[in-house]
C-alpha cells in the first residue's frame, strides 16, 4: 500500500499526527448521543482546519484521533480549537453536562500527541550521514559533532 502524500500550491507532505485528550476528572460521560455529538464535532473542526481524519474513536471518557495535517498547521492550536468548540456546544446541547461541568469545563488540561511515519529518525539520520560522506567535497553541510 502506497503512502498518501498530501499536496499544496507548494509542498507535497505527509504528517500525521495521534491526538489523545480525556474528560475532566475522566467522567464516563461521552456515550450515547452525546458519542455520536462529539464525533461529528470534531469531524467539523478537522475539516474546517485542514486537517484530515484518518481514523479516530471516542470512548466512554477520552477520544483519540488520527489526523493528516498540513504543515502550516499547530497541533496546539487544533487541539485548542478541537476541545474549545466541542465542549462549549457540548454543553449547550446537553445540559446534564452542563450541571456536571459547572466550570465551563468538558475536558482536562493538556492532552497528548504523537507524530508517526514510516521512517524513523535513525534511517533519516543514516541517510544524511550517507549524504555528508558522499558529498564532502567543498559543499556546505550541517553536522553535529
Amino acid at each position: 500500500m502506497g503512502k498518501h502524500y498530501r499536496k499544496s500550491s507548494h509542498s507535497v507532505f505527509s504528517i500525521e499526527v495521534h491526538i489523545v485528550w480525556i474528560t475532566k476528572y475522566r467522567y464516563k460521560v461521552l456515550k450515547g448521543d452525546v458519542s455520536i455529538r462529539t464525533r461529528d464535532m470534531i469531524r467539523r473542526v478537522c475539516t474546517e482546519e485542514n486537517a484530515e481524519i484518518i481514523s479516530g474513536v471516542v470512548s466512554d471518557d477520552h477520544v483519540h484521533i488520527l489526523v493528516s495535517i498540513d504543515p502550516s498547521t499547530l497541533i496546539s492550536k487544533l487541539v485548542q480549537y478541537l476541545k474549545g468548540k466541542s465542549s462549549r456546544k457540548l454543553q449547550q446541547d446537553f445540559p446534564h453536562l452542563k450541571k456536571r461541568y459547572w466550570g465551563q469545563h468538558l475536558w482536562a488540561r493538556g492532552y497528548f500527541a504523537v507524530s508517526t511515519g514510516n521512517v524513523s529518525s535513525q534511517m533519516i539520520e543514516e541517510y544524511i550521514a550517507h549524504h555528508f560522506a558522499e558529498e564532502e567535497q567543498g559543499r556546505d553541510q550541517f553536522r553535529i559533532e
